[in-house]
């Protein structure tokens, strides 16, 4: 991991006085994040002026920012039906698939337009620690929330994991909401708190 947090207190300075988006405000929660992100390559708007902090994001969205993170490395072909061999996430599905980082929405499909659900951008992060050799040994008593029966059985280490390290919180004291989608403000937030976990 030290080569993102190189990569990221070069670039943070001065995206944080100079976002080019006119929907990222001085005063919005997610601003912080989105500089840090925008800054250190994770993530482009969704044009030159817009970073799009309301969009949702697909599952081909984030298996493409992880592949930046790890330093956009070469891959092989991805076995998956529907991740056609030009599309901008094809190397990034296939690098992830092949590291363990993700699974398909079903064996021969990964889903890459799918929306992301906050605990499948859990599971994907937690893989992604366990592949770097991270400490992923911290987890939360998810039992505090009255929606933790909702959350995947493939997906309970991993936000017990998002959660424990603060990576994920509740939608408020009392909701996970496991199975809602992430904005890229949301997305945006976590991945800053991941970089600087790491």
């Amino acid at each position: 991991m030290p080569g993102c947090a190189v990569t990221v207190s070069a670039a943070f300075s001065p995206a944080q006085g100079s976002l080019p988006f006119n929907d990222v405000g001085q005063d919005d929660w997610f601003r912080e994040a989105v500089a840090y992100v925008y800054g250190a390559g994770l993530m482009n708007g969704t044009d030159p002026a817009r970073f799009g902090p309301e969009d949702t994001t697909t599952r081909g969205m984030i298996v493409t920012i992880l592949h930046r993170y790890e330093g956009a490395p070469g891959a092989g072909a991805s076995s998956f039906r529907d991740v056609a061999p030009d599309a901008y996430y094809a190397v990034p599905v296939a690098w992830a698939a092949g590291s363990g980082v993700v699974n398909g929405v079903e064996p021969e499909l990964f889903g890459p337009e799918q929306l992301i659900t906050r605990e499948q951008m859990a599971a994907i992060l937690y893989r992604y620690a366990q592949h770097k050799g991270m400490d992923v040994s911290r987890k939360a008593d998810l039992s505090a929330y009255a929606d933790a029966g909702q959350v995947s059985a493939y997906a309970g280490d991993a936000m017990a994991w998002a959660v424990g390290t603060g990576l994920i919180a509740g939608v408020d004291s009392r909701t996970l909401q496991p199975g809602g989608s992430a904005t890229r403000a949301q997305v945006a937030t976590i991945l800053m708190r991941f970089c600087r976990l790491a």
